[in-house]
């Protein structure tokens, strides 16, 4: 198509499904300081002031859960009336790592750590902005993080933390042209008028995150009901893993169906993923194609993938045989050395599970770097 309008949307750090990844995330971070071999997979579900945390969990570490659950949710601001980081109450239901699946992930002498689930798993990567990442879901989370650094600095006091947007960008010939509409929603005190909030997330989120894809024909939908007081785990259930295409791609490429949040790196649904991006980055950054989708399957318990594909949407600059043999050249698919490679064995995922895993530009995101590629095939 020469002319098309793609969407993209991302959530705050107070919706409740990311609230739900954040937990997880912190309770494998928490278990990784202590001990980086934890084995680690924790799920979590939030509904009115009640919190859910259940799994499987081995390791030698010794974390209070309970205690990092209501960490997280007063860091997120759920502090005051309703749902509560002090008073919700909490569920734990947690057990050890299945010894079945344990013999197919654990390394012994003379085996492979094999990958921890079968799955398939997709990176995705594009020339269109710096992040290498497509234009809605760039603006998307940066409409988010901007939203959350006012409500927090109480530059808008109203503001609170439950939070959602889309961006729709108009493209032509595959390259972003304009933004033609925003939806912006934020949970708010209760006797703030409309006119009042939509003036000043025009004015103080959206202008200066989206100021030059907007003009005068960009529509904007601000709190689209014309209110939004109840919010959190009072207005919706959370559950952790409900917003794998917030974290990837926000709808550009494909997914394979498994979320990251609460997942220690053996799981490949998580360092796959990983790698399939880190993979389809250096071939957008080596100018190799303009875009690139990676797919990566494997089996449970055993480490060679069964599948590698890669589409380049006829962007490419060689053949592409020839790249994909750089590829292989270049790049560790089996999961104990793409956890080498990316040094995934380290606390660093509770910053992930907000605003999207890809993207970042953080030296703990080692799937973003650009690595320095032998491009003789």
């Amino acid at each position: 198509m020469s002319g098309y309008i793609f969407s993209s949307e991302s959530v705050g750090e107070g919706h409740p499904d990311k609230l739900c990844d954040q937990i997880s995330d912190a309770i494998l971070d928490a278990f990784l300081e202590q001990d980086i071999e934890s084995r680690v997979a924790v799920e979590c579900f939030v509904k009115n002031n009640h919190l859910v945390i259940g799994g499987e969990v081995t390791s030698k570490a010794t974390v209070d859960i309970e205690k990092i659950a209501r960490e997280k949710i007063s860091e997120i601001g759920y502090t005051g009336e309703g749902f509560n980081s002090q008073n919700c109450d909490i569920l734990l239901f947690l057990s050890k790592q299945s010894s079945d699946i344990a013999l197919g992930v654990d390394s012994k002498e003379g085996k492979e750590q094999g990958a921890g689930d079968q799955g398939l798993m997709f990176g995705y990567a594009t020339n269109e902005t710096s992040e290498f990442m497509p234009l809605p879901i760039v603006l998307s989370h940066k409409l988010m993080v901007k939203l959350s650094q006012l409500r927090k600095s109480k530059e808008i006091s109203y503001l609170k933390p439950d939070s959602k947007c889309q961006v729709s960008v108009e493209y032509e010939n595959d390259k972003p042209k304009r933004v033609c509409t925003v939806v912006l929603s934020t949970q708010h005190d209760e006797k703030v008028p409309l006119e009042r909030i939509r003036k000043e997330l025009i004015d103080k989120v959206i202008k200066p995150v989206c100021g030059r894809y907007l003009d005068a024909n960009t529509t904007y939908h601000i709190n689209p009901t014309g209110k939004f007081v109840i919010g959190g785990p009072e207005g919706d259930t959370g559950l952790t893993g409900r917003k794998i295409i917030v974290d990837t791609y926000g709808g550009f490429g494909r997914h394979g169906g498994g979320c990251f949040s609460g997942k220690d790196p053996s799981k490949v649904d998580r360092s796959g993923a990983y790698a399939a991006r880190f993979i389809a980055k250096n071939i957008v950054a080596s100018k190799l194609a303009e875009r690139c989708e990676v797919q990566i399957a494997y089996a449970i318990g055993i480490a060679e993938p069964v599948s590698l594909y890669v589409n380049y949407f006829g962007t490419n600059n060689l053949p592409e045989h020839v790249i994909n043999e750089i590829i292989n050249k270049n790049f560790p698919l089996k999961p104990a050395e793409i956890i080498k490679e990316l040094d995934l064995k380290r606390p660093i995922y509770q910053k992930t599970a907000c605003y999207g895993h890809f993207g970042r530009n953080d030296p703990d995101f080692t799937w973003e770097r650009i690595k320095n590629i032998d491009l003789s095939s």
